[in-house]
């Protein structure tokens, strides 16, 4: 029974401001806890006690404090120390980020969220990919995100497919009832009426660069949310980091929300963005098509004159938004819950 399963997961992700990662990880124990016996684990020396706050009602955070640079180095070398001696005994062992902590007994699941930091080193510490490549090998079972992630690891890492599990990712229910900023929120954060909005870390992997290339005084004003600075410049407004709740309100009102991707893992932006009935303008990439599934309005990467013409077509001639909302009524981190205890359980087995 998977209520039987004492599952120990790395909890390090809850910590700090929460990345798509962060969420995934936060979201997805929440279910868990219900589900199976859930201890978390953080590989860190200053969060340690705030991992204890943060653990989410039914977890339990476990293990003394651990200096994270370190391990890395000795998981680099071999097996040692193994997560037990650390936290205890489990029968499954989750690597949330990455990287999978060597066990003794436990069954190893890993979650891979993508592969960019193989194409772009920038991206991540210069030992990930060998970790996340020992990782890979070593676990039971690897969860990625979409069937996409999935086809990319068992080709790059050779990782046989059936050792994969797809775990996607979901949509909280606040999404579907978010209603757009009213005008004092508006005048908070300085947004016009009509804005076109991308959400993200700012870099070439997103395609930032490519569509500020594609946005011009044609179109409305541009809002970035996300890392960085508050300001506006040149028709381009960047929020910083938001609450959740005034993220919800921010991507409800805006005229589309925009992903140019390079890369993405799963892309769940986009699905945000169509649960509260925002068009949506996205790469036309392996990810992005599988989770949004002719719902929104694809372009190639790279080239800013079709980006332009495609964002036109969000203003004047949207995808159908009740298409879109039951689109993303389909993923739900019930669903993701499900699916990863699927993965513990062949890992037991």
């Amino acid at each position: 029974m998977a209520a039987d399963l004492r599952v120990l997961l790395d909890g390090t992700p809850l910590l700090g401001r929460r990345t798509g990662i962060g969420r995934y990880t936060t979201s997805l124990v929440g279910e868990l806890a219900s589900l199976v016996d859930v201890r978390l684990i953080g590989f860190t020396t200053r969060g340690w006690r705030e991992l204890r706050s943060l653990a989410p009602a039914g977890t339990r955070a476990v293990g003394p404090p651990i200096p994270a640079r370190i391990l890395r180095k000795l998981w680099q070398r071999g097996a040692f120390p193994p997560v037990e001696l650390l936290a205890g005994s489990a029968q499954v062992v989750h690597g949330t980020n990455f990287v999978l902590p060597p066990s003794i007994r436990a069954g190893g699941v890993v979650t891979v969220h993508d592969l960019a930091f193989l194409d772009d080193p920038s991206l991540a510490e210069p030992d990930l990919p060998e970790l996340v490549l020992s990782s890979a090998r070593r676990a039971r079972v690897v969860c990625t995100p979409t069937a996409a992630v999935a086809d990319a690891v068992s080709a790059r890492l050779e990782v046989p497919p059936e050792k994969i599990v797809v775990t996607p990712l979901g949509v909280d229910p606040e999404w579907f009832s978010a209603t757009p900023m009213d005008s004092d929120l508006r005048v908070h954060y300085g947004m016009p009426s009509d804005y076109l909005l991308f959400v993200g870390a700012e870099g070439p992997r997103k395609g930032l660069p490519g569509l500020l290339e594609a946005h011009g005084p044609d179109l409305p004003p541009l809002v970035i949310a996300g890392p960085g600075e508050a300001g506006s410049r040149n028709g381009v407004i960047r929020t910083g980091y938001l609450p959740d709740e005034h993220l919800r309100r921010l991507v409800a009102g805006a005229s589309a929300l925009v992903l140019p991707s390079r890369d993405e893992g799963f892309g769940l932006p986009a699905l945000e963005a169509m649960a509260c009935g925002t068009p949506v303008v996205c790469s036309d990439i392996p990810a992005l098509r599988e989770v949004t599934a002719s719902q929104a309005i694809l372009v190639p990467h790279g080239d800013p004159a079709t980006l332009n013409e495609a964002l036109h077509r969000a203003l004047t001639d949207p995808p159908n938004a009740e298409n879109g909302r039951a689109r993303a009524r389909t993923f739900t981190w019930r669903t993701c819950a499900e699916a990863t205890i699927t993965a513990y359980q062949r890992a037991t087995t």
